[in-house]
């Protein structure tokens, strides 16, 4: 039944909201993993964000990828937590937690070695449309428990104009999606942070937009 119903939001919400009402322009799709394990990064600009990545995959495929989210935004509302861990299948992030108090990272670490597919945005929150803010090294410490999982960065364009944070009015703007080579572990996590900082920024240069600010 849950199976069902994920195929089912996607089919009658997802798909028109994003391929219809917005239209979406996607570039190097075949850079896309088509199986996991494999964690897909990308900028963090809307609530729309996630829903467009989850719709450039076949409906057959959307109980295998797993957008990881702050636990804190939804977790409180018991009806929210159920849709958002069933049916869109968030796996729920604690972003805070005390030495020996538990493994934040622990769900993700399962799900990859289930062979799913995991979406993040390194920055974690929501930032300015099409402004790049710092990335957290929350992605460093999962790439480094799981070295051999490719790591495929994004770059999203327009989302944030379509419905930018703290809008919730839908704005219909043509959004362009751009896909980079993927990345792996590279035993330094510094090095690493700054890998996938520049391939973000190359991604900009391809689409031909401003260089993030």
């Amino acid at each position: 039944m849950t199976r069902l119903l994920q195929m089912l939001f996607s089919l009658l919400l997802v798909r028109p909201l994003i391929l219809l009402v917005l239209g979406l322009n996607v570039r190097s799709r075949q850079l896309l993993p088509k199986q996991g394990p494999a964690i897909i990064i990308a900028n963090h600009n809307s609530h729309l964000d996630t829903l467009a990545l989850m719709s450039l995959y076949p409906l057959s495929m959307q109980n295998q990828l797993r957008p990881v989210a702050a636990m804190d935004y939804f977790m409180q509302n018991p009806l929210l937590a159920w849709f958002a861990t069933r049916i869109i299948g968030i796996i729920p992030l604690q972003r805070s937690v005390k030495a020996g108090e538990g493994d934040p990272l622990a769900s993700s670490v399962e799900a990859l070695q289930r062979g799913e597919i995991l979406i993040l945005f390194p920055e974690g929150s929501r930032g300015k449309p099409e402004q790049l803010g710092t990335f957290k090294s929350g992605i460093a410490h999962l790439a480094k428990r799981s070295p051999e999982t490719p790591i495929i960065p994004v770059y999203m364009h327009g989302l944030g104009m379509a419905l930018p944070k703290g809008e919730a009015l839908l704005v219909p703007f043509f959004c362009d999606l751009f896909v980079g080579q993927p990345l792996s572990w590279q035993g330094d996590r510094e090095g690493f942070m700054q890998t996938l900082t520049t391939a973000m920024n190359q991604l900009t240069k391809q689409a031909g937009f401003s260089s993030w600010e």
